[in-house]
């Protein structure tokens, strides 16, 4: 059985770059040349479309990309396209094709079609590639282009048309299945109109703003079509207003009339090069039975022994952890307008036996977080998007207006985690991520022997953490404590943030809100490491602290208030220099009187394993050796 190309394919598709609806498509059948894997994950095809004649660069939907690996589609094969739109290309005066939906026509052809100009033709037939020849036919049973009979003008009135119109108009529900939707992936700042179909996978709180031009508010949402594109939608003033209350999380919408530009990376919180912005003038509407063709919020998870990279930085995070501990919830008041918001800590843990801290706030705190304190005996699987990563404890994670919390839920990802925990996660022993790592570790980036450098590499490059924490792992000597420095701070037996001294007695907690009787004492402190090509000041917290020191903050500070001819306390800090440790740091930015200086602090500490040095060193000199 032969195929035909159907002849001006691309001619029909330029004359009408934005059908209504799948139903005004005429007949557009062209081959496939040139088909090749776009984007990180390779799901989506760019390919150029072929009618003998012409050829125009396009895309595939997703929903085709099974079919393009399972060799249905191939190069020189032909597809007929059911629903498309064309977009420009910036600068440029190609068009590009977007194609929403499509069939598989034929196998692959012997080669690419070029057809001869004849004007008895009315299409081009082709055989498969099975065949030895590709022919030219005339068949007018198959004609390549249907001309409509010329139909009757009749001149109508402005007030008839209007009134015709109404008559016909259909349903809102009959109307969201014949709309003309674009996929998030097509569009860009330079088109025109468009209708997206979204679902609110991430709704942020309403917030608001002062500056130079007055006052107003502001929120965004996260939006997520049904191949599982996501962008950004930020609504400011009359538009936040209007739209706040309309939005609901897990809704699907029907959205046009908004503006894109290239998205801030500062402020990006989804994978889109572009964001969205809606003004009072844009159209929202409820898409009713249409939540089913959309999914639901979707999730890049970190695991928790990646997070380090993240500290500090802009890029928000998700994770998925089983939770270990849930903290009763706590009062904490701003400092910006003294109000008061409710916080709770959950702890979790993954397959890679490390766990970390997250602080959740406002609605989730007590939502949330109460729903995972009644079953926290039960060991809950949580999965949060849109995580900010901070320094606390070495690694800290807190919800923001836009994170999402779900408990339970139904994932591949909870699934094995949930395996994972039943089978030896529970028996096993974990650690905090924030806690230092032995040499031997292999977690990557966390590697005591990975991003090995020297302490003069830092010393040099003044401008490393600029944009966010970079980390590396250096070999040095402790050659200088300041005896006379603040070394610890009288921390929260809860919390372990700082208390102050209360009125009559015991010790306030401002983190807890609550006063009690006694305090621990945590190592903050500043040590000076050399090695061969230089020196810097280190800051170091509790846990790496002890191991360097040989005794906690409060031993410490009984040997202070210990007199005798030789003083115990000085003498602890001696026998703690000059020893040589691994260190693993973070190198980044702080402010301080207008002048940008680098802070350097210990992530992790371990006393050098020598047989494992030795091998790193013998690994290194072999590199060099191959370089030459």
């Amino acid at each position: 059985m032969t195929k035909c190309v159907s002849p001006d394919a691309i001619s029909t598709i330029l004359a009408n770059p934005s059908p209504e609806s799948s139903s005004d498509v005429p007949e557009i059948v062209v081959q496939v040349i040139e088909l090749k894997a776009t984007g990180a994950s390779g799901n989506r095809f760019m390919f150029t479309a072929n009618d003998g004649k012409m050829k125009l660069r396009g895309i595939l939907p997703t929903n085709m990309g099974s079919e393009v690996m399972s060799g249905n589609i191939q190069n020189l094969g032909l597809i007929r396209i059911l629903d498309y739109t064309l977009n420009d290309i910036p600068n440029k005066p190609e068009k590009y094709l977007i194609v929403t939906k499509c069939e598989v026509v034929s196998p692959p052809l012997e080669m690419e079609v070029k057809s001869e100009v004849k004007s008895e033709e009315t299409g081009i037939v082709l055989k498969p590639k099975q065949e030895n020849e590709i022919k030219s036919e005339v068949k007018s049973e198959v004609p390549g282009i249907f001309l409509k009979p010329k139909q009757e003008i009749v001149a109508k009135s402005a007030a008839q048309i209007v009134h015709e119109q109404r008559q016909n108009m259909a349903p809102a529900a009959r109307m969201s299945m014949t709309r003309r939707v674009f996929p998030l992936v097509s569009l860009n700042p330079y088109q025109g109109s468009w209708t997206i179909k979204v679902r609110v996978t991430s709704k942020g709180n309403m917030r608001t703003y002062k500056n130079a031009r007055g006052e107003g508010c502001v929120f965004n949402v996260e939006l997520t079509d049904e191949d599982g594109t996501q962008i950004q939608a930020t609504m400011f003033n009359e538009a936040a207003k209007k739209f706040y209350d309309r939005f609901q999380l897990g809704k699907v919408y029907f959205i046009s009339r908004g503006t894109l530009r290239l998205a801030n990376k500062q402020f990006k919180t989804v994978k889109n090069d572009y964001e969205m912005t809606l003004n009072e003038n844009s159209e929202v509407e409820e898409a009713s039975n249409e939540e089913t063709f959309v999914p639901e919020t979707t999730f890049d998870f970190v695991p928790i022994d990646s997070l380090g990279p993240y500290v500090n930085g802009m890029e928000l995070v998700d994770v998925i952890g089983v939770v270990q501990n849930v903290s009763p919830t706590m009062s904490i008041r701003r400092k910006s307008n003294n109000d008061t918001i409710p916080k709770r800590d959950i702890t979790i843990a993954d397959e890679t036996k490390k766990t970390v801290v997250v602080s959740l706030w406002n609605d989730l705190a007590t939502s949330v977080g109460q729903e995972l304190l009644d079953i926290a005996d039960k060991s809950p699987i949580v999965a949060i998007k849109s995580l900010k990563v901070g320094e606390f404890q070495g690694v800290s994670l807190s919800t923001l207006g836009r994170s999402v919390a779900l408990v339970n839920p139904d994932l591949p990802e909870a699934k094995k985690l949930r395996s994972w925990y039943d089978s030896e996660g529970k028996e096993s022993s974990l650690a905090s991520v924030g806690s230092g790592l032995s040499p031997s570790s292999k977690s990557g980036s966390r590697s005591m022997y990975s991003d090995r450098v020297s302490l003069s590499h830092i010393q040099k490059n003044p401008s490393l953490g600029e944009e966010k924490p970079v980390f590396f792992s250096i070999r040095g000597y402790i050659s200088f404590i300041k005896p006379d420095q603040a070394m610890w701070y009288r921390a929260c037996k809860t919390c372990n943030r700082k208390v102050t001294e209360a009125l009559g007695s015991g010790y306030w907690c401002e983190s807890c809100q609550k006063n009690d009787e006694e305090c621990n004492l945590r190592y903050i402190m500043v040590v000076k490491i050399s090695d061969a090509s230089g020196e810097v000041f280190l800051s170091i917290f509790n846990e790496e602290a002890e191991k360097i020191v040989g005794c906690s903050a409060e031993e410490l500070d009984k040997l202070k208030s210990e007199e005798g001819e030789e003083n115990p306390y000085q003498l602890k800090l001696k026998q703690a220099t000059w020893n040589s440790h691994l260190f693993r740091v973070s190198v980044s930015q702080n402010e301080y009187n207008n002048e940008k200086k680098q802070r350097i602090t210990v992530r992790a500490v371990a006393p050098v394993d020598f047989a494992a040095e030795s091998r790193f060193l013998l690994e290194e000199i072999s590199k060099m050796r191959v370089s030459k």
